[in-house]
């Protein structure tokens, strides 16, 4: 018997948003003189998977990975607030970026 997981196209479009937040983050460290929210970028995207990958290995049968996230949640695991937190960070970094982007040109 299999577990439940997310489509394809959610992994697709996960992993996608994960190596371009890190190409930006990387991108950013390089190039510009901010080193701490880019470097922070880059320490969450690459740790956010392998915490969720490790403490998705024993969930339930029956539940695929963002059932198994929310349920943790609601049981406050500090994996699951971290994989939050750190979900919340990316996507203000996204949000940061653009902004600063365009506020340039």
């Amino acid at each position: 018997m299999y577990w439940e997981t997310l489509p394809n196209w959610f992994w697709v479009l996960y992993y996608l948003f994960l190596l371009s937040t890190l190409g930006t983050a990387i991108y950013s460290f390089v190039k510009k003189k901010g080193k701490i929210l880019p470097f922070v970028t880059i320490v969450f995207t690459v740790t956010i998977p392998i915490v969720t990958f490790i403490n998705s290995i024993g969930r339930a049968k029956g539940m695929n990975e963002y059932e198994h996230l929310v349920s943790q949640l609601q049981k406050g695991a500090s994996w699951a607030i971290f994989s939050i937190i750190g979900y919340l960070f990316l996507f203000i970094w996204w949000f940061f970026f653009l902004f600063k982007s365009k506020h340039k040109n």
